[in-house]
């Protein structure tokens, strides 16, 4: 299963029939206090978070240091997909553990989708 953080209907939905064209469950969070939501009142576990970082309420990395700060989220693969594309961003993601960068400019949904069947096949 794929957490989706991702504001922008249009991008969300794109992803979204991609990877469940792949067989993948998706379940879609529109800003960062619902993502949370999911993940620590809810009490579900993805697979893999696809986060963006400019979304309302929380932002990503606001979201991604609350992940990594509890001690049963702190392991979750997290892929960012974002316009932020400033190598200081890339570098704060990185220091807080993801396993890669998108930057939506330059994305291709193709690549991402084989970024995420590889690392759901790996684990």
């Amino acid at each position: 299963m794929i957490l989706l953080i991702e504001d922008d209907p249009f991008l969300s939905s794109v992803l979204r029939l991609k990877l469940e064209k792949e067989s993948f469950k998706v379940i879609r969070a529109a800003d960062g206090e619902e993502a949370l939501h999911f993940l620590t009142e809810q009490g579900i576990k993805p697979d893999l978070i696809l986060l963006d970082l400019i979304l309302p309420k929380k932002n990503g990395f606001e979201v991604l240091e609350t992940i990594r700060q509890d001690p049963l989220l702190e392991k979750l693969p997290v892929i960012i997909i974002s316009n932020l594309g400033q190598p200081s961003d890339i570098e704060r993601g990185k220091a807080l553990g993801i396993i890669d960068y998108f930057v939506k400019a330059r994305l291709s949904v193709e690549e991402l989708v084989n970024k995420v069947k590889q690392e759901i096949k790996t684990e």
